[in-house]
């Protein structure tokens, strides 16, 4: 292995609904992931996430695989409605069990549980009362997470409160893309200020001596297309509602007011100014989830039909602009060196915040070869180059402390259904069985040898 300081933390990185299946079983409620993928059109290939990997039945093979990887960490994500079945009331008992389970078996195999609270799987009753649009949700999650810290805290010791609020607020209530597919338009701005306040009441509620506990975010670096005034602006903008208006927040107790006037959302946000110091109370990790950076251009004129609604409020005319760098199946830039630039960029607000990259990988249309082999050698190349990233960022003196692949394993890939694999394990989803691809063999290598 090169040269990675003692401690730094391997790992990788699943979600409930994305790798559980077992969907109704063991008094498990309904998410609006479940109402959302069973709408007809909202998922690419018709699927839906009941099945999955059936993660919730052969988790031991899966934490073994992982062990085998040499990977030392599991970030994995706890379900809302199989803890709690209707998001607010009754704690379902054989829920806490099944994580319980879980973590033991990883602490069983020498590795370390990373448990993430919040993967987009909001009970379904909740999304009825108004979803993440209301405050109320967040002081059910605060409840929620209290209630799980309380029954998992002696065998899970790490803890993210939300993953990729971003995508929640904008995805979910913004565009449609995701669950519970609202277009809310500037409104959306009050799912991220609930999403972030949640954060905050949860971080609260689970802290203790023995307890470590961030957020997994989705920051970009978003470049301007040119030097001219329009394009630098075009990239503040956009800067502004995918970076600022999370990390201002939550590291700076403030929210970017340039922002809130594109949006004209200053003076809804203006009556909750009491919530900045629990939104920014301190963290002992800041998660990183780095795909691809953007860049973005104001158009040459008018854009009078922008198609679908935009994840932008506000800025629905910035057009993204095509730099001719390869990209993945999802149709994502690599530039492995804009990983360095968003991990300076929030160490920069935030100097002794220690980091961790929460997510990181590709996905590609595998092929299985005749003798059994998946040789996905862009994925295996795509990796090793971010990971040469990370160590020179530590180099550099940046506090980088772990590093999760996504993901351990094939599984439901949202919108996409199961069109797309990001897996270091292949999984053939008619046996469920479970194949080691070579960028896996060759991470194994890369940590052992």
């Amino acid at each position: 292995m090169t040269n990675f300081p003692d401690g730094f933390v391997w790992g990788a990185a699943t979600a409930s609904y994305q790798v559980e299946g077992a969907v109704s079983e063991d008094g498990r409620g309904p998410s609006i992931w479940d109402t959302f993928a069973h709408t007809p059109g909202r998922i690419a290939d018709g699927s839906t996430g009941d099945v999955a990997d059936d993660h919730y039945h052969r988790y031991a093979e899966d934490i073994r695989l992982l062990a085998s990887l040499g990977l030392t960490a599991y970030r994995f994500s706890i379900a809302w409605p199989r803890v709690i079945p209707t998001g607010d009331g009754a704690t379902n008992p054989a829920g806490l069990d099944f994580y319980r389970r879980l973590a033991e078996t990883c602490l069983e195999h020498g590795v370390t549980p990373y448990a993430t609270l919040y993967h987009w799987d909001l009970p379904q009753p909740l999304e009825d009362a108004g979803g993440w649009l209301v405050r109320d949700t967040a002081e059910r999650f605060r409840d929620y997470a209290a209630i799980t810290h309380a029954a998992l805290s002696d065998v899970i010791k790490n803890w993210m409160t939300l993953n990729e609020p971003w995508c929640s607020a904008f995805l979910g209530y913004g565009n449609a893309e995701h669950a519970p597919g609202r277009t809310e338009g500037a409104s959306a701005l009050k799912a991220v200020h609930h999403l972030l306040l949640g954060h905050g009441l949860a971080l609260r509620a689970l802290r203790s001596p023995e307890t470590s506990i961030g957020i997994a975010l989705n920051p970009a670096p978003v470049y301007a297309a040119s030097s001219s005034e329009a394009d630098r602006d075009a990239a503040r903008r956009a800067d502004g509602l995918r970076n600022r208006l999370f990390l201002d927040p939550l590291l700076l107790g403030k929210y970017p007011s340039d922002v809130l006037e594109d949006t004209g959302m200053t003076d809804w946000f203006a009556q909750y100014d009491a919530d900045l110091p629990v939104i920014s109370t301190p963290m002992d990790f800041l998660g990183v989830n780095y795909y691809c950076p953007q860049t973005v251009a104001a158009p040459d004129g008018p854009i009078t039909d922008p198609g679908k609604p935009s994840t932008l409020p506000g800025s629905e005319n910035l057009v993204a602009v095509d730099t001719g760098l390869e990209r993945t199946q999802m149709g994502w830039p690599i530039q492995p060196s804009s990983l360095g630039d968003v991990l300076r960029m929030v160490n920069d607000l935030a100097p002794d915040l220690p980091l961790y990259v929460t997510e990181n990988g590709a996905a590609y249309p595998d092929e299985v070869t005749a003798d059994g082999q998946i040789e996905d050698t862009e994925r295996r190349s795509y990796l090793e180059q971010h990971i040469n990233v990370c160590q020179q960022v530590i180099s550099g003196g940046l506090p980088l402390k772990g590093y999760f692949a996504w993901t351990l394993m094939d599984n439901f890939e949202w919108s996409f259904g199961y069109s797309r694999r990001f897996g270091l394990v292949h999984v053939d989803y008619q046996t469920q069985a479970r194949t080691i691809k070579h960028s896996g063999h060759w991470l194994r290598d890369y940590l052992t040898t």
